[in-house]
């Protein structure tokens, strides 16, 4: 058998994508009204974005263990690779590396440093490597090279889930006066950084798209374009990245999971882009 993969679920990884490489998905949680919800298992409100008195939490480390453990199994000893949402903004990652440490050396986890499909390139780097036979280390090693590569960025049309999530980090100064401004914010070091201060939304976006073209360049990349309620907002950066990156394949456009955009709120827009290694 060959080397499994699992991440979790705030890589936003399409249905097909999971199936077609055999991808293991553990559930991070939303804790709303005393129920805990697991988010891509249980029915999450549409508008969990908008509710008050709701937060996340990471994986916890039976269901770590429960899935390492299965997987470990399923691989017939040739061992596991755990890619995960960013440290600096989940304790999921200190978490599974607790589990992986009680399992052994045959799971490996992997800090992505990022969230969303940020984190889901790194996730389909290794999966492709372990299907085309790589061992262990060559499977982490595929994932640690996307996370270097890996760039994201979003924009927000409302400052009221950033301020109330605290996963701002350096730009949380401002974030109580600037009610104004619609921020164009960046993961760098796997934080959420503000990257430019601008007024209106349209202005944001398109710094946002420049961005993504710096740098890709000529080079062939692969995106992704997520969205909080907002798929026409959505549609249109994919569109103009298509005309302005031929040489890339079609964005894939998908919502942002439910434990992600409660931070964000309504109306986000957001690019993750892996960079083809081998250039144009």
């Amino acid at each position: 058998m060959s080397v499994v993969v699992v991440t979790d679920s705030s890589a936003c990884l399409p249905l097909e994508a999971r199936d077609r490489w055999g991808i293991r998905t553990v559930p991070l949680h939303i804790l709303l009204d005393g129920a805990d919800l697991r988010d891509g298992v249980d029915d999450v409100p549409a508008d969990i974005y908008a509710r008050e008195r709701v937060t996340t939490s990471g994986a916890g480390p039976e269901e770590l263990a429960e899935v390492y453990r299965n997987a470990l199994d399923y691989s017939a000893g040739s061992g596991v690779v755990a890619v995960h949402i960013s440290s600096a903004l989940s304790g999921t990652f200190g978490t599974a590396e607790q589990v992986a440490g009680q399992i052994g050396p045959g799971v490996r986890v992997i800090d992505s440093r990022s969230a969303a499909m940020g984190t889901g390139f790194a996730v389909l780097a290794a999966a492709r490597a372990a299907a085309g036979g790589a061992d262990l280390h060559g499977v982490a090693a595929a994932a640690d090279a996307a996370v270097q590569r890996a760039h994201a960025y979003m924009v927000v049309q409302r400052l009221d889930n950033l301020r109330r999530s605290g996963r701002i980090g350096s730009a949380a100064a401002w974030l109580g006066t600037a009610l104004s401004l619609k921020p164009l914010l960046a993961v760098e070091e796997g934080k959420l950084v503000l990257a430019q201060r601008i007024r209106t939304v349209s202005k944001a976006v398109a710094s946002m798209i420049d961005r993504v073209c710096e740098v890709v360049e000529d080079r062939s990349a692969a995106l992704a374009v997520h969205h909080v309620a907002n798929p026409q907002g959505a549609q249109e950066v994919a569109g103009a990245l298509a005309e302005r990156l031929p040489v890339c394949e079609p964005a894939v456009i998908t919502s942002l999971c439910p434990t992600l955009a409660l931070h964000v709120g309504a109306g986000a827009v957001a690019v993750c882009v892996d960079v083809d290694p081998g250039g144009s």
